[in-house]
């Protein structure tokens, strides 16, 4: 059975170029005579790594998508695996989440397909809002009262 797969791995960042490319179609090579299907090579370059990995802080990222078997990418796996110059690698199946995309999209195509058939009614236009004048409230002078008035003591 054919499944999709992302393979990523991170090559040493003192390998030279010419090195790289013969070790990428290394790769391609094992995965087209097993059976299967390279549908995209990216070189995504030198980049930092998180942490320290084999005594290296950088690396060179190289992402295979691949049509394969299992049998197949477990034989890639284990290449990756005892090739010196590849430090880390990881292999992703996206067979089943394309399938989900897939069909997410397909729901969201139709319901942009049934509101362009439906026409949108006509907006009233909105009532203008009646809004009461503002009348100030006499402020009271309580203070100035209190001055008036004679203070008067009761005992």
């Amino acid at each position: 059975m054919t499944r999709t797969y992302e393979v990523m791995y991170i090559v040493r960042p003192d390998l030279e170029e010419a090195d790289l490319e013969k070790l990428v179609e290394g790769f391609n090579a094992v995965v087209t005579n097993g059976g299967g299907e390279v549908t995209n090579i990216e070189r995504l370059g030198r980049r930092r790594l998180a942490y320290v990995v084999r005594k290296f802080q950088d690396g060179i990222f190289v992402l295979l998508h691949i049509s394969a078997d299992g049998p197949l990418v477990a034989e890639v796996e284990r290449r990756l695996r005892v090739t010196e110059q590849v430090i880390k690698f990881i292999t992703v199946r996206t067979d089943e989440e394309n399938k989900r995309l897939a069909k997410v999209k397909a729901h969201r195509d139709s319901k942009v397909k049934l509101s362009a058939q439906q026409q949108p009614a006509p907006v009233a236009a909105p009532a203008p809002a009646v809004t009461a004048p503002l009348v100030e409230a006499p402020v009271a002078e309580a203070p100035a009262a209190i001055e008036a008035e004679p203070a008067t003591a009761t005992v």
